[in-house]
């Protein structure tokens, strides 16, 4: 799908710098910030502001397009993808609730410190739900 029909359909106008912004953030194998994507926009001839790319990376974020990762230093910003999930299951009585996976924030965290991309990670995650823990707790 281009990304003229994708705005399209998500009801956000349909600009040259919008446009540019989206090509960067797919393009781009790591977040990206606010100053790199100007940058990029530069050397691109696209003639936008910093205050314009900060809006509209808001916008992109509020109909839930791209993702910002605050590390340390300036936020980061990325497409959206598809993420896997993760099952956590109560130790007591094995209640079961999916959650998306937290690995990306991670994943430009790494990239950012350590050059690192990763291939595969394993997330086991164990706990107590609140009803037990109410339980427990009411017990005592």
């Amino acid at each position: 799908m281009s990304w003229e029909r994708y705005l399209k359909d998500n009801n956000i106008r349909i600009t040259s710098g919008r446009i540019a912004i989206l090509n960067i953030l797919k393009s781009s194998n790591k977040g990206l910030s606010a100053e790199n994507i100007y940058d990029l926009c530069k050397k691109q001839y696209e003639n936008l502001n910093l205050s314009t790319i900060y809006r509209t990376l808001e916008l992109f974020e509020e109909k839930e397009i791209i993702k910002k990762i605050n590390i340390d230093g300036p936020a980061l910003y990325v497409l959206k993808k598809e993420g896997h999930k993760h099952l956590l299951k109560c130790d007591l009585c094995n209640k079961s609730v999916e959650i998306q996976c937290p690995m990306e924030e991670i994943e430009e965290i790494i990239k950012a410190q350590a050059g690192f991309s990763l291939t595969e990670h394993k997330l086991e995650l164990k706990g107590v739900c609140e009803e037990c823990k109410d339980k427990k707790n009411s017990r005592n």
